[in-house]
């Protein structure tokens, strides 16, 4: 058994950026290098390219990740674990298989990891909807994909078997973190402490660079320094699941407790309740310590039996949404740019067409927040109208009328843009988990008589352009003495979570002798007042002293989520910043 293994953070989602991978996998010394890709509207999208291309299906970067990272991880000896196969496991394999030996890297076993698609289950009985009073006979003509959250198994087997590379489908964002921790320490399946502690370092890492200092900086409250060179995390563990989180030197971003607090409640609900299908861990007693400059030590995890069921992430067609956007400025823009709003409202009233859902909104003044928490007039606004509807040329119309404006309008605009998307609504069942089993399938590389040292040359080159002067520093937010004037944001930080329909805000005091102010004066009544615009279902609340941190939970809050919203922030980031202007009454 090792004393300690080092794994590598290298995407946080479909279109991160390749080179801190490059780095990590060059410089960073790692056992593993870990990306996740895979977003629950990717793998419905992900699915339809499937069924045009037998062969699709898979991150569409992943030519460009194995292109830049495979060569060095193969001469150093660093394992690939990622879900960029995404609806096609198996074909994903298959092209890393190619593009491995068109590199000349020799022998090299690529395990595809299937077993996720679970379609034929919900095509034979009905299911109900978790998100909503649906179930799957309302959508079963629309559907076209669903898959279940698998846990570590297959993962596991797979780097037993000795695969180099392990492309996976849907699984549970922290096992491709887990999966190596349990194969290398012998963890066992029932030891529910040390697969909550390897489930929280996942948890910490899926999202790479947001636990360094991405996703993060607010200039003059949370400076980060070098942003243009983030580098990304590397965890190291022990077998007894204590951990570190780091990142190389000489690069930008940061490691800091406030950065890993608002990366801990990051897109959870209950923090003592986070669910996978290896077990139900335990954030509620999570600390964490600077051992040094951008290094934190993680403990204090727990974990329990998983529930034994998995969620199903259901995709299904539900239409069109057509978009057109057109700017004004200068001198009564605001004026001509809700006349502008009217015209197009009365022509697509005009056309005939049905349209389910219409949003009318002023970019720059209420498209956000709404009319309540707008002030001033803007010199320079955009408008947007997006709409709804069951075909895509009625949605073709929208863009039509907005860029119409350019000489049937106002004075003024310019820059029209127009969009069709086609509408992938997710929702949720669960599943019982003794019906899904994971596959394993393993693709072998012939022997190339290339040294892979050759193709070294290219992903060990320095940078071309040497680093730029900075002189930013860290800021220290000092503890400050309440006054009766003061605003969310003087006391606290914040960062927006989304799942579905549900929001997530953290809000963390800078100082913790402030935290027993925040318990008091925020309230999940008076944050689902003051964000009553946004949030139409319920909000709840969990604190987290030892951390200084509240957790809000918000229902119904992103208008359907992410894949059916009209909102221009269909993720709802900015409603941390949003809450943040809140004005906190702070008279004994």
């Amino acid at each position: 058994m090792k004393n300690s293994i080092r794994i590598g953070g290298g995407a946080g989602y479909s279109g991160d950026r390749i080179e801190p991978a490059r780095d990590l996998a060059l410089r960073g010394k790692i056992d593993y290098l870990v990306f996740e890709c895979l977003a629950e509207r990717t793998i419905a999208l992900a699915q339809l390219s499937k069924l045009q291309d037998p062969e699709g299906g898979y991150d569409a970067l992943l030519e460009d990740r194995m292109r830049a990272c495979l060569p060095t991880c193969q001469a150093k000896g660093i394992r690939v674990i990622s879900n960029m196969g995404a609806a096609n496991p198996l074909a994903a394999a298959r092209r890393t298989l190619q593009i491995a030996e068109e590199l000349g890297l020799g022998s090299i076993k690529v395990a595809a990891v299937g077993g996720d698609d679970v379609l034929e289950f919900l095509q034979r009985d009905n299911y109900a909807f978790l998100e909503s009073d649906q179930t799957v006979d309302s959508i079963r003509s629309q559907m076209i994909s669903a898959n279940a959250y698998l846990g570590v198994e297959g993962i596991v087997d797979a780097l037993h078997q000795g695969a180099d590379v392990i492309l996976t489908g849907r699984v549970a964002d922290p096992a491709l973190f887990l999966a190596p921790m349990i194969f290398e320490f012998g963890w066992s399946m029932n030891d529910y402490d040390l697969l909550g502690k390897g489930t929280t370092l996942g948890h910490l890492m899926e999202c790479a660079g947001q636990v360094t200092g991405g996703y993060f900086a607010d200039p003059g409250y949370k400076d980060v320094k070098d942003l243009a060179r983030l580098g990304f995390p590397i965890a190291e563990i022990t077998p007894d699941g204590s951990f570190f989180i780091s990142k190389l030197p000489d690069t930008g971003g940061q490691v800091t407790i406030k950065s890993c607090v608002e990366q801990l409640l990051y897109e959870i609900h209950d923090p003592a309740t986070y669910l996978t299908p290896d077990v139900v861990a335990d954030f509620s007693k999570v600390h964490f310590e600077e051992v040094q400059k951008n290094k934190i030590l993680v403990r204090g995890a727990t974990g329990r039996a998983p529930t034994g069921q998995l969620k199903v992430s259901v995709g299904y067609q539900e239409g069109y949404i057509g978009e057109g956007q057109i700017s004004y400025g200068g001198s009564g823009a605001m004026n001509r740019a809700q006349l502008a709003l009217d015209i197009v409202r009365e022509r697509l009233r005009m056309s005939g067409n049905s349209y389910t859902d219409c949003r009318f909104e002023i970019i720059g003044y209420n498209h956000l927040y709404g009319g309540a928490l707008s002030s001033g007039e803007p010199a320079e606004v955009r408008i947007r109208v997006a709409a709804k509807t069951a075909d895509r040329s009625s949605a073709k119309r929208v863009g039509w009328e907005v860029e119409a404006l350019y000489t049937n309008g106002p004075a003024g605009g310019g820059g029209a843009i127009k969009t069709v998307q086609e509408v992938i609504a997710i929702q949720s069942v669960l599943l019982d988990a003794n019906l899904v089993k994971p596959s394993v399938s393993i693709e072998r590389g012939q022997n190339q008589t290339t040294s892979p040292e050759g193709h070294l040359i290219a992903t060990t080159a320095k940078e071309d352009h040497p680093p730029l002067p900075n002189t930013s520093t860290i800021s220290k937010v000092q503890p400050l003495i309440p006054s009766p004037h003061l605003t969310l944001k003087s006391l606290a930080h914040s960062r927006t979570g989304d799942k579905g329909n549900i929001a997530n805000i953290s809000v963390i005091a800078y100082d913790k002798t402030n935290f027993s102010l925040l318990e008091r004066e925020l309230t999940a009544e008076k944050v689902k007042d003051y964000l009553s615009e946004i949030v139409e279902g319920e909000v709840l609340r969990y604190a987290l002293p030892q951390l200084g941190a509240l957790n809000f939970v918000l229902y119904n809050a992103l208008a359907g989520g992410v894949t059916r919203s009209l909102a221009l922030d269909k993720h709802g980031k900015t409603l941390s910043s949003t809450l943040l202007d809140m004005k906190l009454n702070v008279n004994d």
